[in-house]
């Protein structure tokens, strides 16, 4: 097989906050394979963003580590990356919720946890509209930048629509392959070579 269909340069462009950073499918550290990142703040001191299509091994929900919960609809919480794990942080379309962080195409973070308690306890939907993270992925000034000139991340916008109602452990593939042309490529690349 020719293996340098498969080395493809990043697009080289710089996440601005609300777009999305996909792995390249060589990237190995443990935490980010095959990994899309929301990007929730870009600056002159880092970078920060949540991993979007990631799970636990064990399932974790939002209703074992809040009390009030306990009875109400059951509501994942998913991997959003290695930096302060004991942190909740939550995305959703609630364009009224107060403190909420405006991202851009319609996406918010966080905001005022109490009316999302309520929202969840009034019976709202939950999918489609909010999904909620334990932890963050972190960059140190410059660390991301040097990374997307390894060839390791590829910059697109983000949609709502992809994010929060899309099988998440598809975003890989699907987003890659909506891409298309030379990014699709690295959509089939296998994810054990070896085993081709």
């Amino acid at each position: 097989m020719d293996m340098h269909v498969f080395q493809i340069e990043s697009n080289k462009v710089l996440p601005q906050t609300g777009d999305i950073i996909i792995s390249s499918p060589f990237l190995k550290d443990f935490h980010f394979t095959r990994s899309v990142v929301l990007i929730i703040e870009n600056n002159e001191g880092g970078a920060m963003g949540l991993i979007m299509n990631k799970d636990y091994q064990y399932h974790i929900l939002l209703n074992d580590l809040i009390p009030e919960l306990e009875f109400a609809q059951r509501v994942p919480v998913y991997k959003g990356g290695p930096v302060s794990r004991d942190t909740i942080f939550f995305l959703h379309t609630l364009e009224n919720l107060e403190g909420a962080i405006p991202l851009g195409n319609g996406l918010f973070l966080n905001g005022k946890f109490e009316d999302v308690q309520q929202y969840i306890l009034d019976g709202k939907p939950v999918e489609g509209v909010i999904r909620f993270f334990s932890g963050y992925a972190g960059w140190v000034n410059g660390q991301l930048v040097k990374e997307i000139k390894e060839n390791s991340w590829l910059t697109t916008k983000a949609h709502k629509e992809i994010l929060l109602d899309m099988n998440f452990r598809e975003l890989w593939r699907t987003t890659l392959s909506d891409m298309g042309g030379k990014y699709a490529i690295w959509a089939r690349y296998p994810k054990y070579p070896t085993l081709n």
